[in-house]
Protein backbone atom coordinates (compact mmCIF):
# COMPACT_ATOMS: atom_id res chain seq x y z
CA UNK A 1 0.00 0.00 0.00
CA UNK A 2 1.29 3.50 -0.86
CA UNK A 3 0.56 6.48 1.39
CA UNK A 4 -0.58 9.59 -0.46
CA UNK A 5 1.16 12.92 0.12
CA UNK A 6 -1.29 14.17 2.75
CA UNK A 7 -1.09 10.92 4.71
CA UNK A 8 2.72 11.04 4.67
CA UNK A 9 2.65 14.62 6.01
CA UNK A 10 0.33 13.54 8.78
CA UNK A 11 2.52 10.57 9.69
CA UNK A 12 5.55 12.84 9.90
CA UNK A 13 3.69 15.37 12.05
CA UNK A 14 2.71 12.63 14.48
CA UNK A 15 6.32 11.51 14.85
CA UNK A 16 5.97 8.46 12.60
CA UNK A 17 8.35 7.46 9.82
CA UNK A 18 7.36 5.62 6.66
CA UNK A 19 9.72 3.23 4.90
CA UNK A 20 9.27 3.59 1.14
CA UNK A 21 9.24 0.42 -1.01
CA UNK A 22 12.53 -0.37 -2.83
CA UNK A 23 13.16 0.67 -6.37
CA UNK A 24 12.25 -1.76 -9.12
CA UNK A 25 14.75 -4.59 -9.43
CA UNK A 26 16.07 -4.37 -5.87
CA UNK A 27 16.62 -7.77 -4.21
CA UNK A 28 13.57 -8.83 -2.24
CA UNK A 29 15.68 -9.79 0.75
CA UNK A 30 16.89 -6.22 1.11
CA UNK A 31 13.46 -4.59 0.81
CA UNK A 32 12.12 -3.42 4.18
CA UNK A 33 8.40 -3.95 4.79
CA UNK A 34 6.25 -0.83 4.64
CA UNK A 35 5.79 0.18 8.28
CA UNK A 36 5.30 3.22 10.47
CA UNK A 37 7.83 3.62 13.25
CA UNK A 38 7.31 5.86 16.27
CA UNK A 39 10.40 6.95 18.15
CA UNK A 40 12.51 4.20 16.58
CA UNK A 41 10.26 1.42 17.92
CA UNK A 42 8.05 -0.59 15.58
CA UNK A 43 4.33 0.08 15.84
CA UNK A 44 1.43 -1.82 14.22
CA UNK A 45 0.55 -0.65 10.70
CA UNK A 46 -1.72 2.38 10.77
CA UNK A 47 -5.17 1.89 9.27
CA UNK A 48 -6.74 4.76 7.40
CA UNK A 49 -10.41 4.90 8.42
CA UNK A 50 -12.95 4.89 5.60
CA UNK A 51 -16.11 7.01 5.65
CA UNK A 52 -18.33 4.00 4.92
CA UNK A 53 -16.99 2.28 8.04
CA UNK A 54 -18.13 5.06 10.38
CA UNK A 55 -20.44 3.79 13.08
CA UNK A 56 -23.87 5.21 13.77
CA UNK A 57 -23.86 8.74 15.13
CA UNK A 58 -24.48 9.29 18.81
CA UNK A 59 -27.57 11.27 19.83
CA UNK A 60 -27.11 14.99 20.34
CA UNK A 61 -26.51 15.99 23.96
CA UNK A 62 -28.94 18.12 25.90
CA UNK A 63 -28.56 21.88 25.33
CA UNK A 64 -26.56 23.85 27.83
CA UNK A 65 -29.74 25.39 29.25
CA UNK A 66 -30.50 22.02 30.81
CA UNK A 67 -27.64 22.64 33.24
CA UNK A 68 -29.59 25.57 34.66
CA UNK A 69 -26.41 27.60 34.86
CA UNK A 70 -27.21 31.21 35.80
CA UNK A 71 -24.76 32.37 33.10
CA UNK A 72 -26.37 30.53 30.19
CA UNK A 73 -29.21 32.97 29.49
CA UNK A 74 -27.06 36.03 29.98
CA UNK A 75 -24.56 34.86 27.35
CA UNK A 76 -27.08 34.11 24.62
CA UNK A 77 -26.75 37.39 22.72
CA UNK A 78 -23.11 38.24 23.39
CA UNK A 79 -20.64 38.84 20.57
CA UNK A 80 -16.93 38.10 20.76
CA UNK A 81 -15.78 41.23 22.65
CA UNK A 82 -18.57 40.98 25.21
CA UNK A 83 -18.04 37.23 25.66
CA UNK A 84 -14.32 37.68 26.20
CA UNK A 85 -15.05 40.36 28.80
CA UNK A 86 -17.57 38.07 30.54
CA UNK A 87 -14.99 35.27 30.74
CA UNK A 88 -12.32 37.61 32.10
CA UNK A 89 -14.66 38.81 34.84
CA UNK A 90 -16.18 35.45 35.73
CA UNK A 91 -16.26 34.51 39.42
CA UNK A 92 -18.81 31.71 39.19
CA UNK A 93 -16.53 29.16 40.91
CA UNK A 94 -13.48 29.10 43.14
CA UNK A 95 -11.04 28.69 40.22
CA UNK A 96 -11.07 32.47 39.80
CA UNK A 97 -9.28 32.89 43.11
CA UNK A 98 -5.91 31.44 42.04
CA UNK A 99 -5.81 32.02 38.30
CA UNK A 100 -3.19 34.29 36.75
CA UNK A 101 -5.61 35.07 33.92
CA UNK A 102 -8.42 33.41 32.04
CA UNK A 103 -7.74 31.39 28.88
CA UNK A 104 -10.37 32.42 26.38
CA UNK A 105 -9.48 30.86 23.02
CA UNK A 106 -7.42 31.40 19.90
CA UNK A 107 -7.84 31.12 16.15
CA UNK A 108 -10.12 32.48 13.50
CA UNK A 109 -13.59 33.48 14.83
CA UNK A 110 -15.34 31.96 11.80
CA UNK A 111 -13.19 28.85 11.38
CA UNK A 112 -14.62 25.72 9.78
CA UNK A 113 -12.83 23.49 12.30
CA UNK A 114 -13.05 23.77 16.09
CA UNK A 115 -10.75 22.02 18.56
CA UNK A 116 -12.00 21.70 22.13
CA UNK A 117 -9.47 20.83 24.83
CA UNK A 118 -9.73 20.27 28.56
CA UNK A 119 -8.47 22.72 31.21
CA UNK A 120 -5.60 25.22 31.06
CA UNK A 121 -2.25 24.14 32.45
CA UNK A 122 0.45 26.24 34.05
CA UNK A 123 1.76 27.66 30.78
CA UNK A 124 -1.73 28.39 29.45
CA UNK A 125 -2.59 30.18 32.69
CA UNK A 126 0.57 32.27 32.34
CA UNK A 127 0.17 33.10 28.63
CA UNK A 128 -3.63 33.27 28.38
CA UNK A 129 -3.77 31.00 25.33
CA UNK A 130 -4.86 27.35 25.02
CA UNK A 131 -2.48 24.62 23.88
CA UNK A 132 0.95 26.16 24.37
CA UNK A 133 4.20 24.44 25.30
CA UNK A 134 5.06 20.95 24.07
CA UNK A 135 1.42 19.86 23.78
CA UNK A 136 0.62 22.96 21.75
CA UNK A 137 3.57 22.34 19.44
CA UNK A 138 2.38 18.80 18.80
CA UNK A 139 -1.15 20.05 18.11
CA UNK A 140 0.19 22.63 15.65
CA UNK A 141 2.12 19.89 13.80
CA UNK A 142 -1.01 17.74 13.68
CA UNK A 143 -3.03 20.64 12.28
CA UNK A 144 -0.33 21.56 9.78
CA UNK A 145 -0.35 17.99 8.45
CA UNK A 146 -3.98 18.62 7.47
CA UNK A 147 -3.04 22.06 6.11
CA UNK A 148 -4.89 23.75 8.97
CA UNK A 149 -3.82 26.70 11.11
CA UNK A 150 -4.83 28.38 14.35
CA UNK A 151 -3.66 31.74 12.97
CA UNK A 152 -6.36 34.41 13.11
CA UNK A 153 -5.02 36.42 10.16
CA UNK A 154 -3.79 35.71 6.66
CA UNK A 155 -5.49 34.80 3.41
CA UNK A 156 -6.35 31.13 3.93
CA UNK A 157 -9.98 30.10 3.26
CA UNK A 158 -12.34 29.25 6.10
CA UNK A 159 -11.90 25.54 5.40
CA UNK A 160 -8.26 25.77 6.55
CA UNK A 161 -8.99 27.74 9.71
CA UNK A 162 -9.21 26.36 13.24
CA UNK A 163 -10.59 27.90 16.40
CA UNK A 164 -9.28 26.40 19.66
CA UNK A 165 -10.99 26.63 23.04
CA UNK A 166 -10.80 24.80 26.34
CA UNK A 167 -13.67 23.34 28.29
CA UNK A 168 -12.53 25.36 31.33
CA UNK A 169 -11.29 28.92 31.08
CA UNK A 170 -9.34 28.86 34.38
CA UNK A 171 -6.57 26.55 35.52
CA UNK A 172 -7.42 24.12 38.34
CA UNK A 173 -4.76 24.48 41.06
CA UNK A 174 -1.90 22.04 40.60
CA UNK A 175 -3.40 20.95 37.27
CA UNK A 176 -5.85 18.72 39.12
CA UNK A 177 -8.88 17.30 37.34
CA UNK A 178 -11.84 19.72 37.10
CA UNK A 179 -14.89 19.00 39.21
CA UNK A 180 -18.36 18.45 37.69
CA UNK A 181 -19.48 21.75 39.23
CA UNK A 182 -16.59 23.64 37.63
CA UNK A 183 -17.35 22.08 34.23
CA UNK A 184 -21.02 23.00 34.56
CA UNK A 185 -20.29 26.60 35.55
CA UNK A 186 -17.91 27.14 32.64
CA UNK A 187 -19.79 25.27 29.94
CA UNK A 188 -22.04 28.18 28.81
CA UNK A 189 -18.92 30.07 27.72
CA UNK A 190 -17.86 27.17 25.49
CA UNK A 191 -21.40 26.76 24.13
CA UNK A 192 -21.50 30.41 23.13
CA UNK A 193 -18.08 30.13 21.47
CA UNK A 194 -19.34 27.21 19.39
CA UNK A 195 -22.44 29.21 18.45
CA UNK A 196 -20.31 32.15 17.31
CA UNK A 197 -17.75 30.10 15.38
CA UNK A 198 -20.38 27.90 13.68
CA UNK A 199 -17.81 25.23 12.77
CA UNK A 200 -18.43 22.43 10.32
CA UNK A 201 -16.67 19.89 12.56
CA UNK A 202 -15.57 19.66 16.20
CA UNK A 203 -12.50 17.73 17.34
CA UNK A 204 -12.81 16.93 21.06
CA UNK A 205 -9.42 16.27 22.64
CA UNK A 206 -9.25 14.62 26.03
CA UNK A 207 -11.59 13.04 28.56
CA UNK A 208 -13.09 16.21 30.04
CA UNK A 209 -13.76 17.80 26.66
CA UNK A 210 -15.60 14.62 25.67
CA UNK A 211 -17.56 14.54 28.92
CA UNK A 212 -18.63 18.16 28.54
CA UNK A 213 -19.73 17.85 24.91
CA UNK A 214 -21.13 14.31 24.78
CA UNK A 215 -22.31 13.77 28.37
CA UNK A 216 -20.45 10.49 28.37
CA UNK A 217 -18.22 8.87 30.99
CA UNK A 218 -17.02 6.18 28.59
CA UNK A 219 -13.25 6.08 28.02
CA UNK A 220 -11.94 7.72 24.89
CA UNK A 221 -10.80 4.35 23.60
CA UNK A 222 -14.44 3.28 23.29
CA UNK A 223 -15.68 6.55 21.79
CA UNK A 224 -13.04 7.21 19.16
CA UNK A 225 -13.26 5.80 15.64
CA UNK A 226 -16.81 6.93 14.94
CA UNK A 227 -18.80 10.09 14.33
CA UNK A 228 -20.73 11.64 17.20
CA UNK A 229 -23.03 14.65 17.04
CA UNK A 230 -23.09 17.85 19.06
CA UNK A 231 -26.12 20.02 18.30
CA UNK A 232 -26.16 18.51 14.81
CA UNK A 233 -22.42 19.06 14.18
CA UNK A 234 -20.15 16.08 13.52
CA UNK A 235 -17.79 15.53 16.44
CA UNK A 236 -14.68 13.33 16.43
CA UNK A 237 -13.11 12.13 19.68
CA UNK A 238 -9.35 11.78 20.09
CA UNK A 239 -6.60 11.88 22.69
CA UNK A 240 -5.21 15.11 24.13
CA UNK A 241 -1.72 16.00 22.81
CA UNK A 242 -0.37 16.04 26.38
CA UNK A 243 -1.51 12.42 26.76
CA UNK A 244 0.17 11.51 23.46
CA UNK A 245 3.47 12.93 24.70
CA UNK A 246 3.29 10.57 27.67
CA UNK A 247 2.01 7.60 25.65
CA UNK A 248 3.88 7.63 22.35
CA UNK A 249 2.38 4.42 20.88
CA UNK A 250 -1.08 6.05 20.96
CA UNK A 251 0.05 8.54 18.28
CA UNK A 252 -0.95 6.04 15.60
CA UNK A 253 -4.51 5.99 16.95
CA UNK A 254 -4.64 9.78 17.01
CA UNK A 255 -3.46 9.73 13.40
CA UNK A 256 -6.43 7.46 12.61
CA UNK A 257 -8.72 9.98 14.29
CA UNK A 258 -7.37 12.89 12.28
CA UNK A 259 -7.79 10.94 9.05
CA UNK A 260 -11.38 10.20 10.01
CA UNK A 261 -12.01 13.88 10.84
CA UNK A 262 -10.60 14.93 7.46
CA UNK A 263 -12.79 12.38 5.63
CA UNK A 264 -15.93 13.47 7.49
CA UNK A 265 -15.14 17.16 6.97
CA UNK A 266 -14.85 16.66 3.23
CA UNK A 267 -18.32 15.12 3.20
CA UNK A 268 -19.93 18.11 4.91
CA UNK A 269 -21.67 20.62 2.69
CA UNK A 270 -20.41 24.16 3.41
CA UNK A 271 -22.87 26.38 5.27
CA UNK A 272 -23.41 30.05 4.63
Amino acid sequence: MAWDERQQRLLAAMGLRVWAPPAAGAPAAEAPALAAVADAEASPPVRVPKPQAVLAAAPAPAPAAALKSPAAGALAGLGWPELREAVAGCRACSLCEKRTQTVFGVGHPQAAWMVVGEAPGEQEDREGEPFVGAAGQLLDRMLAALQLTRAADGELPRERRVYIANTLKCRPPGNRNPTPEELAKCEPFLVRQIELVRPRLILAMGRFAVQALLRSDEPIGKLRGRVHRYQGLPLIVTYHPAYLLRNLPEKAKAWDDLCLAAEVFEQQAPTS
